[in-house]
């Protein structure tokens, strides 16, 4: 795992206690302003929950002398860039032959194709154009001198020469990616990726910019909800990309970078492999339990300030937890983001009913949904709550989702339902 961009002293810890308060962090490393503009520094702009390999399937045999290339939007824009990988969940290492970077072309319809006088190089270790990521490891990228605006979208292209063996991958992207044989990173557009997928991004985990106007980062701690299943392929409309948008629009070139790390399927409190529905086994892509999380998804991102946590609802359905169970995690990951030094917003839980998957939503798991929810709003232990339930729920029936914001399968959410998400957060609480 990286290791935390800041060093967070008890001092500072204790200095969270209101949602809203302005924080500095200093470290070893850094470059840090505070926002003050007389000094640059990196924050993270773009991320992505990273989950094992499937047991069959392409990311169980991994990648051969073939080329990906990955369309990302970060959320806020620097001077420079540099690009995140991962091999956490290898066997081996693995090679990287080449990779560029550059600006997605947008005059076209065709997610693949690239603003050619934007293409850089990317390179590693100070200059080498090649880079090995050794087995459980990551790698950073050199800097890249690219200004990249707020809310633009990247292509990141990358060779890989030699067999990778199982991909370490983001399973539910909702962004078309492209492979394709050979050496295609200088490719002016996706001729010769003959494969589109709009499940993923393997190895790919992040995107950094480095900026004077640095207001850290927000980062999303969530599920499939965060990962906005069933919103328009390619079209950003997750809920915490709405987030950025408004974030932009508010405060400009001063906005904080949000960082989603939403896995489908994640819980509070199994791991992928644990029982759902009291079947035998779960799925590789639903990602460790939250808790186990953190230290990779969460204190390993660049200038991270604050968290959002929306979990729980996989708990409830799957598992049939408890609410005192879904309330235990949820203050010991509110107590651990205090700890080093992190804002910690809480989210309730969204309604399901109708949900019809067999074992899903029943009037025993609703009483238990609607038990943390009312916990949510009267502890006193985050900084802040959003109310996602109050938000996107039917007045009339409670349970479910509003019609209009039903993306059909009565959990997830359409565009609308994550606009008004998104909608409904304070930005007060994100400051």
């Amino acid at each position: 795992m990286r290791i935390p961009s800041t060093v967070r002293s008890a001092a500072l810890a204790a200095a969270v206690s209101l949602a809203g308060s302005a924080l500095v962090f200093t470290g070893s490393s850094a470059q840090t302003s505070g926002g003050h503009g007389d000094r640059s520094e990196w924050v993270g702009s773009w991320s992505a929950g990273i989950v094992k390999p499937e047991t069959a399937g392409f990311t169980a045999t991994g990648l051969n002398n073939q080329s990906a290339r990955y369309v990302v939007r970060p959320s806020v824009g620097g001077d420079k860039v540099r690009i995140r990988f991962t091999n956490i969940y290898g066997d081996r290492p693995v090679q990287i032959g080449a990779a560029t970077v550059a600006f997605g072309d947008t005059s076209t319809p065709v997610q693949s194709d690239i603003v050619v006088a934007s293409k850089r190089a990317l390179t590693f270790n100070g200059g080498s154009p090649t880079a090995v990521m050794n087995k459980g490891a990551e790698l950073l990228s050199d800097p890249v001198k690219l200004t990249v605006p707020d809310l633009s979208t990247l292509v990141i292209s990358v060779f890989y020469p030699t067999a990778t063996g199982p991909t370490s991958w983001h399973a539910s992207s909702d962004q078309e990616n492209f492979f394709g044989p050979g050496d295609l990173t200088n490719a002016p557009d996706g001729t010769g990726y003959d494969r589109t997928r709009a499940c993923c991004w393997t190895f790919l985990s992040g995107v950094d910019v480095l900026t004077e106007r640095s207001a850290g980062s927000i980062v999303v701690l969530g599920d499939s909800i965060a990962d906005g299943l069933l919103s328009t392929l390619n079209g950003n409309n997750r809920w915490p990309d709405q987030l950025a948008e408004r974030l932009v629009a508010d405060r400009h070139h001063n906005a904080p970078g949000v960082l989603n790390v939403g896995e489908a399927g994640n819980r509070l409190l199994q791991d992928s492999d644990g029982l759902i529905l009291g079947g035998p086994s779960g799925t590789e892509q639903l990602g460790p339990n939250a808790l186990a999380r953190l230290n990779e998804d969460v204190y390993a991102q660049t200038n991270e300030r604050t968290v959002i946590t929306h979990l729980g609802v996989n708990d409830i359905w799957m598992n049939g937890a408890g609410s005192d169970q879904i309330i235990g995690a949820l203050k010991q990951i509110n107590s651990q983001l205090h700890e080093n030094g992190i804002t910690s917003i809480g989210a309730t839980i969204t309604p399901y009913g109708g949900f019809t998957t067999p074992g899903g939503w029943t009037p025993e798991k609703e009483a238990t949904r609607v038990a943390v929810n009312k916990w949510l709003r009267n502890q006193h232990e985050f900084d802040g709550v959003i109310d996602f339930d109050k938000a996107v729920r039917d007045p009339s029936a409670p349970e479910k989702l509003l019609a209009a914001y039903d993306g059909g399968d009565h959990i997830h959410l359409n565009d609308a339902g994550y606009q008004a998400m998104a909608d409904s957060i304070p930005l007060q609480l994100v400051r």
